[in-house]
């Protein structure tokens, strides 16, 4: 006797599966899931795969997001530990890593972590020679440097989330204080994601009024108003998030999500993303730190060469040096 499936459906040719928009997210801790659950609500992609070490909660993971599914325009999601899942990604995000350990310095994270990634990389670019890389963990510009020696990508295929968040925050701060809408505030922070990012308080405008022609000395240490204050918050909030709630999840998710968007859709959207700046604002030295990026199907197509002032172009070259004095200690 026939299944009831051969009794209801008539198999005319079967599926061809040609990953037109499959994205993998490596890491189902916080960061990962968010990532995972913006880029489903968002209808970035409809064919996610979830990859960790972890089985058991990699399985719950994937079958607490599968039974939305009705809910998520019929997603097709799937995990697994095994990397051959991932096969024909267009773009693999990466968010899986170490935490820091109490007195472990930020030399040895960075080392970890790049062992980490010498079992995730490779993998990765094996199943999907032609994906696009981005990479999440932290600290971000370091490892995006690391993933693009592991991957043998070009460094347009590589891309650090970087200062994309930090950049939406400095916005959503400029918009509590001015009482506009965050997105009608135009600011930008370059560099790296962490301590030594740079607010470039020189283009920051509202409908093209640059608020540095109202206050010359806005974001600088004379400007009476302290409006330099918004840049520190930028820094502090993550560590602030974390002190309340134990981590931060939900704003990376959605950054994340709009890099994807940019990247599957061709946008040519400009970024603050983290990509290979040598020989850009004089910078010699071969790192990754954020500058506003292009991004489409090919990852990073253009950089937004900004006109920086001399203050904030040494802020820049500050940054740079940071991430040299690390990544010429790791050992691949």
């Amino acid at each position: 006797m026939s299944s009831v499936k051969d009794q209801l459906l008539r198999t005319v040719t079967q599926p061809v599966a040609t990953g037109k928009n499959k994205i993998t997210v490596v890491g189902v801790g916080q960061v990962g899931m968010a990532c995972a659950f913006s880029i489903l609500t968002s209808h970035v992609s409809n064919d996610v795969v979830l990859i960790d070490v972890m089985a058991n909660k990699l399985k719950g993971e994937m079958m607490d997001l599968q039974h939305g599914s009705s809910f998520l325009k019929n997603a097709k999601i799937n995990s697994s530990t095994d990397y051959a899942a991932t096969a024909n990604s267009i773009l693999c995000v990466v968010t899986a890593g170490a935490r820091q350990h109490e007195d472990e310095t930020r030399l040895d994270l960075v080392q970890r972590n790049t062992d980490i990634f010498k079992g995730i990389i490779p993998q990765l670019v094996k199943y999907s020679p032609n994906t696009i890389l981005l990479i999440v963990s932290n600290p971000v510009d370091i490892l995006t440097y690391v993933a693009w020696k592991l991957s043998g990508l070009s460094k347009n295929r590589v891309i650090g989330s970087g200062t994309n968040l930090d950049s939406a925050r400095f916005r959503f701060l400029l918009s509590q204080r001015l009482n506009i809408a965050p997105t009608s505030c135009h600011g930008w922070v370059i560099g790296e994601h962490g301590d030594t990012s740079v607010p470039v308080w020189s283009g920051v405008n509202i409908a093209g009024v640059r608020l540095r022609d109202l206050n010359a000395n806005i974001g600088t240490e004379k400007d009476e108003e302290k409006w330099n204050e918004l840049h520190k918050q930028v820094v502090d909030s993550a560590y602030e998030v974390i002190k309340l709630k134990g981590y931060t999840s939900w704003a990376i998710g959605l950054s994340i999500s709009n890099l994807a968007s940019s990247i599957l859709r061709n946008t040519n959207q400009v970024h603050a993303v983290s990509t290979m700046i040598k020989g850009l604002h004089g910078i010699q030295e071969e790192v990754f730190l954020s500058l506003p990026s292009t991004l489409g199907e090919d990852g990073v197509t253009h950089i937004v060469q900004q006109k920086l002032t001399d203050a904030e172009t040494k802020l820049l070259h500050k940054s740079a040096k940071a991430m040299q004095d690390v990544q010429q200690n790791l050992k691949f």
